[in-house]
């Protein structure tokens, strides 16, 4: 499968904070991840959050954020993996270990709910789950990265029951302007991903529109959510540059600007910089 060509680079550098290295898409044969990480350098996507899902992906997000510095690890259970698991107890068990093992494992996530592909019969371990990641994120001091799909209201009431940790993160924001506020007073981070660019997703440009600067973040969700205008074709992080400056033009920003604060508000959802983007000259 033919890779769409990179764009123009961007003016400063930003973070693909939501990404998934480890996974290939059925009709492509994936790209290393040196390559990878080269790719987005080159347009100014110089550092990148890599998540895991499951156990297996948890582990390899650990090993792959220890190996390179331009990344960062994110490990969890996802709400449709948490209620496939014959011991919850567990996994649950080694997320923690791997989530403590070292400074550069900085999020806990994703996790969160999803009314989507799991049914009723699976929502009550969802709910477990989440509350138990959510504890998680604040006893270890991490970020917390939410899933969120078709279920808003269920998501704000258990992080209503539990208390939102410092740091929370909206992962691939899929609600409207009401919706956002709503996360916005509870504290969140917005985090908009390729589907900013669909043509459908205009209550999802007004959510970005009224996001505060200070709150705003990008990603890929790769090798998912390719923006326009190489929608279904195979995402990664060096097309982060379209995602920008969509972004950009909805909220009337200076692109520069917004890179920066992106930037900005990554290493504060975070828990810091890392990497080296000395290099960058785009």
């Amino acid at each position: 499968m033919s890779r769409p060509p990179a764009p123009e680079p961007l003016p400063h550098p930003v973070v693909d904070n939501h990404c998934h290295l480890d996974v290939v898409r059925s009709g492509d044969d994936g790209l290393p991840v040196e390559e990878a990480l080269a790719a987005a350098a080159a347009v100014g996507v110089t550092r990148i959050v890599q998540i895991g899902c499951d156990l297996p992906g948890a582990r390899w997000a650990v090993e792959a954020a220890l190996r390179y510095d331009a990344l960062v690890a994110g490990v969890a259970l996802h709400p449709n993996e948490a209620p496939r698991l014959a011991d919850l107890d567990g996994a649950m068990a080694e997320i923690e270990s791997l989530a403590g093992a070292h400074d550069k494992v900085r999020a806990v996530g994703e996790t969160g709910l999803d009314h989507f592909r799991t049914g009723e019969e699976g929502r009550a371990v969802q709910v477990e789950s989440f509350r138990r990641h959510i504890d998680l994120a604040k006893r270890l001091d991490k970020a917390l990265v939410i899933h969120d799909r078709d279920a808003h209201a269920e998501v704000l009431r258990v992080l209503d029951d539990e208390g939102a940790p410092d740091r929370w993160v909206m992962h691939c924001f899929s609600g409207d302007a009401a919706f956002a506020r709503q996360c916005l007073d509870r504290g969140a981070y917005l985090s908009f991903a390729g589907t900013v660019t669909f043509k459908n997703a205009e209550p999802l440009r007004e959510a970005l529109a009224l996001t505060p600067r200070d709150r705003v973040l990008v990603e890929t969700d790769a090798p998912y959510l390719t923006p326009v205008p190489h929608r279904g074709r195979t995402n990664a992080s060096y097309l982060v540059p379209l995602t920008m400056r969509a972004m950009a033009e909805v909220r009337g920003d200076d692109l520069g600007e917004l890179c920066a604060a992106v930037d900005a508000n990554t290493a504060v959802a975070f828990g810091g910089r890392w990497g080296d983007t000395s290099g960058f000259t785009g």
